[in-house]
This record gives structure tokens, C-alpha cells and sequence, in this order.
């Protein structure tokens, strides 16, 4: 049923049927779920790249494991749309949303015109996801990100051609993630980080320290309390660049990294320049944010930084008939950016669209794990770097700490264990 023409989706969108924005984890998620129980209601999915299935927190692993795109890729767009009986509308654009009339704008990107769709909806489910964050000094045209399968694909690329020198900015957990992968492939891998260690903003001092000294035994070198000033070719002309495709950022000619220690006395004149990194990449893995013009035209209570706002027991927004999940969406202030959750939010939606009696969706911080070899770290609750955090073990190959809120009661717990098997 996966199809391309919008004149067919709009005619079937018109059947009182749910229109889904997003093809990724959570907007699959909820197809399933809703397929599960009911195999009629027409759906809609709309999505801006091919909507091909795949995991996407694999892609912090895969460059080690040699694996490419297309390994990584369960199902293409067409054939997952085909065995779900759902309407693709791949390569295309939400232009705007209209909560009273329930219709949607779209414009197909795969047309050489601007022509704009009107398709209607009886329910709609917000999955677009969240996008990269890229500071004024990580500009786009010359740093990577690996949020999206598209991008990682583009980079790998590069780096097929053998040993190469990669800058990563930001040390959380997507950030210190791939610079392990990255040193598994044979690359020289630096980690910068505003912090004194990785995961400074999740987890205390005690910890983090830990986490640092694991990833530097590797070989990372990492720079902690360091900001990134600027991102340059190698000898370009400074204002010489007119390239405007970001595919083409690394084409070959070094980059120069310029950055500096924070400090917070700005009088301070005696901070000699620090020499600045040559390097072939630049990864940016400064956090995400969510995109506003959607939520905005929807008239969906957002916040820029966590996202959509839902009623927690069933995923619904402020705007009638309209739901939120995944990435873009918040719950209590606290932005839902992980996988675990998502199949329990999407049989939520399901039931609620569907009208089934369901008990509400009870959220739970998932256990947070960290995917490196080097150190073993599992994080349980809602960390914060921030707050009361007691020791209940330390030794040489493990830490346990708790952090109490202010009734003393255990609101999030961190375990970092010494790898089991010692590296060669």
C-alpha cells in the first residue's frame, strides 16, 4: 500500500484515518502497536527521508563493526509500509498544521516544484523527532553529526580511506560513545568537552572521574574544560567558503580546531593561545533540541528544549486529537529521549486512538547504560550532576553511589564496574 502520489494519500487520509510525522523508532513503534489491535484504520505516514527501519542507537557501534548502512537497515520504507498496509509519503515535508480543520500541509521534495497537499486526519501522532545542536563555532558545512543513518553513511565513507585523526565535541553519552567506536576502527580519536570529565552533566565528580581515566587508558586523548572557538579548513580563505552542502564538508583538507580553557575571570591576560588541533573529522555531539515550527502551527504547549508537553497517563497534547512521542516529546519537564520506553508510549496511543480501555501509560526512567568496552557504567533513575550523592560501595573496580532528594529517599543510582575481561 506504501505509496509516493500525495493525491492518493490525500484521498485516503480523507477515510478518518491517523496521520503519523516521523519514520523513525517511535513512529514505527506506534504502526505496530496500532496494526496489533486493529488492521482497517487507514494510516498515513509521513517522513522527510525514505522511512527505511532501523536502529538507530546502533550507530555509535557500527564503524567498528564495519557494518554500513545498509546492514544496519531491518526493512526499507516501501517494503515495512507495504507489510503494515500503511500509505509512505517518503521525501516529504510537513509545511504546516491546521488543529482545527485536522489537515496537514505537505510538499513532496522529491518534486522540482513547491506545490503543497492537503491531507486530512481524524488523529494525529507527533514523531519527528529532535535535531542536532550545532553552536556558532561548529559550523554545519564542516562538522558531523551521527543522529541520523543518512549522515553516518556520508561519514564512514570518509572514513574508509584508512587511519584518520577525529575531533569529537561533547562528552555524553552519544559523544563518548562513538570516540570509543572510532578508536576500535584505527582512528586517532580527541574528546572535547566543556567539563572536567565525560558525563559531567548526568553524573558527580566521583564518577565521571572514573570514566575519564577508563577512556584515556584506551588512547582517546581527552581535553575537559575546553570550549571550541572556531571550526576552519586548513589554508582556506576565511571568507572563501561558498559551499552550502553539508555532504561535501570533509573533502579531503585538514581541519583546524580552535579552543581554549573556560575561565571565568575575562580580565585575565596572562592565558597564553593554545595550539590548535589538526584534524581530518569534527563530530558534533552537543545535545539536541526540537525543531519549533510544527509544535508551534499545531498550537501544542513546547519547550525548545525538552520538547512537545504530554499528559503523561496518555501521550495526548493540549490540542484535541493530537499526541506526541519519542524524542520530541516531554513528560513532566523531562525531555523522553530514550528507547526503552517507546513500545509501552506507542501501545498507549494506540489504545487511547483506537478507543480501547487502557490503564494509562506509567512512566519509568529507563536503566541507562553506556555502550563502551572500557568501563562498565549503568544508571538507574533520573541522575542529575547536581544534588546529594552518598557512596554505598567503592573499591578499586566498582563504585555505587545513590542520589537522595530532600526527603532522603534514593531518586537515581550509579554503578561503574572495571571491565570484566582486562584489555590486551
Amino acid at each position: 500500500m506504501s505509496v509516493e502520489n500525495l493525491s492518493v494519500a490525500s484521498s485516503t487520509a480523507a477515510k478518518k484515518g491517523v496521520i503519523i510525522i516521523g519514520a523513525g523508532l517511535a513512529g514505527w513503534h506506534v504502526i505496530d502497536a496500532i496494526r496489533a489491535k486493529d488492521t482497517e484504520i487507514p494510516i498515513t505516514l509521513i517522513t522527510a527521508d525514505s522511512g527505511d527501519r532501523y536502529h538507530k542507537p546502533m550507530l555509535t557501534m557500527a564503524i567498528s563493526q564495519n557494518k554500513r548502512a545498509s546492514d544496519l537497515v531491518r526493512a526499507s520504507g516501501s517494503e515495512a509500509a507495504n507489510t503494515a498496509e500503511v500509505t509512505l509519503l517518503a521525501n516529504t515535508q510537513v509545511t504546516d498544521i491546521d488543529p482545527v480543520s485536522q489537515t496537514v500541509q505537505v510538499r513532496s521534495t522529491a518534486q522540482s516544484d513547491d506545490a503543497l497537499t492537503t491531507i486530512g486526519y481524524e488523529k494525529m501522532v507527533i514523531a519527528m523527532g529532535a535535531h542536532p545542536i550545532f553552536p556558532k563555532s561548529l559550523p554545519q558545512d564542516l562538522v558531523w553529526h551521527v543522529n541520523h543513518i543518512e549522515r553516518f553513511s556520508q561519514l564512514q565513507e570518509k572514513l574508509a580511506a584508512g587511519s584518520q585523526h577525529v575531533a569529537i565535541v561533547g562528552a555524553g553519552m552519544v559523544g563518548t560513545e562513538i570516540a570509543e567506536d572510532l578508536l576500535k576502527a584505527g582512528h586517532k580519536v580527541t574528546l572535547i568537552d566543556l567539563n572536567d570529565a565525560p558525563l559531567s552533566q548526568m553524573l558527580p565528580a566521583k564518577a565521571t572521574a572514573r570514566i575519564a581515566k577508563a577512556i584515556e587508558s584506551q588512547g582517546i586523548q581527552f581535553l575537559g574544560g575546553y570550549q571550541v572557538s572556531a571550526v576552519a579548513r586548513v589554508n582556506d580563505d576565511d571568507n572563501n567558503n561558498d559551499s552550502n552542502d553539508s555532504n561535501d564538508s570533509n573533502d579531503g583538507k585538514k581541519l583546524r580546531v580552535d579552543y581554549a580553557t573556560l575561565s571565568s575571570d575575562a580580565d585575565n591576560t596572562d592565558t597564553q593561545p593554545l595550539e590548535p588541533l589538526i584534524v581530518d573529522h569534527v563530530i558534533a555531539s552537543t545535545g539536541l533540541t526540537v525543531d519549533k515550527k510544527l509544535p508551534a502551527a499545531a498550537g501544542v504547549e513546547f519547550d525548545r528544549r525538552t520538547g512537545i508537553v504530554v499528559d503523561a497517563a496518555t501521550l495526548r497534547t493540549n490540542a484535541a486529537n493530537i499526541y506526541a512521542i519519542g524524542d520530541c516529546m516531554s513528560i513532566n519537564g523531562v525531555a523522553c529521549r530514550y528507547v526503552a520506553p517507546l513500545r509501552a508510549q506507542a501501545a498507549t496511543i494506540a489504545d487511547d486512538i483506537l478507543g480501547h480501555e487502557h490503564s494509562g501509560y506509567d512512566h519509568k526512567p529507563p536503566m541507562i547504560r553506556l555502550k563502551n568496552k572500557a568501563i562498565s557504567v549503568m544508571v538507574t533513575g533520573v541522575p542529575q550532576a547536581a544534588g546529594n550523592w552518598q557512596v554505598k560501595t567503592e573499591s578499586d573496580d566498582e563504585l555505587i553511589m545513590n542520589l537522595l532528594d530532600d526527603n532522603e529517599v534514593v531518586s537515581a543510582t550509579v554503578t561503574i564496574k572495571a571491565p570484566a575481561v582486562p584489555k590486551a
